[in-house]
């Protein structure tokens, strides 16, 4: 519970579809209450905005290299693209699925 003043808790509404991931991480077991899923949730969301805040540069390097790429007659057609990174995925999940 965020307290804002000394007697008074933050009331928030919730749409539908946020009640229905609540009540699934809840009956998941990892949670075993409300403020600990909002907790975690927010925890994740500060730590995905560090992560982008620390690799900014690189990340921003890595779309600037793409982009030259694709302006060098470099690219591939996007169906191609598509079809090796469903390789790509299928590889790192039967892979990991044996750890």
């Amino acid at each position: 519970m965020i307290i804002l003043a000394e007697d008074k808790a933050m009331k928030i509404e919730l749409k539908p579809e946020d009640e229905q991931l609540i009540q699934k991480r809840l009956q998941s077991g990892a949670f075993h209450t409300i403020d600990e899923v909002i907790h975690d949730a927010l925890t994740s969301q500060d730590a995905e905005e560090d992560w982008l805040q620390e690799n900014r540069d690189a990340i921003n390097a890595k779309i600037a290299r793409g982009l030259s790429q694709l302006d060098s007659g470099q690219g591939i057609a996007g169906d191609l693209a598509h079809a090796r990174l469903q390789e790509r995925k299928a590889a790192w999940l039967a892979e990991h699925k044996r750890s």
